[in-house]
């Protein structure tokens, strides 16, 4: 149950994939890394996931140093484990190989328990049509939106 407001989500997934399926998972963090990501500093873009000797890893994940760290601090870009069920797993896996689909990172969020969690999607990309499809879509939305609450 995600309590927080202060979620970090990765926009360009929802443009550039169409979810197929959304696992919830914890994620392995060292202590200046939470410290980061309490603060909102964390970059999804470029990240992306993969499975390997029945675990999954996050790459090119950035969380920002944490100021207040000593000369110790994590390194931004480094290799992160995902947490996951073992049946989870498996269920990744195979789809994985699969032509066309791909693990990303969707959205990072503290939850009520205080422990880092990250939703990631089991994506199929988009065709630049089906992308211009969404951009229509979202305008459309857009200006219905804006009509209703000028209408009230």
């Amino acid at each position: 149950m995600k309590l927080t407001t202060k979620s970090i989500k990765n926009k360009r997934a929802d443009f550039e994939y169409f979810t197929i399926q959304k696992f919830n998972c914890g994620i392995v963090l060292t202590g200046t890394e939470i410290k980061s990501v309490r603060q909102g500093k964390v970059n999804l873009k470029e990240g992306f996931c993969y499975a390997r000797d029945g675990e999954v890893w996050i790459k090119n994940m950035h969380i920002a140093p944490y100021k207040e760290a000593s000369y110790n601090n994590h390194d931004p870009l480094r290799l992160r484990k995902i947490l996951l069920t073992k049946r989870e797993i498996r269920k990744i896996e195979s789809k994985l190989k699969e032509k066309g689909l791909t693990l990303v990172p969707y959205e990072m969020y503290i939850n009520d328990r205080g422990f880092a969690k990250l939703d990631i999607i089991l994506g199929k990309g988009k065709k630049h049509f089906d992308k211009r499809n969404t951009i229509k879509d979202k305008d459309s939305k857009r200006d219905l939106d804006r009509a209703m609450k000028g209408s009230y």
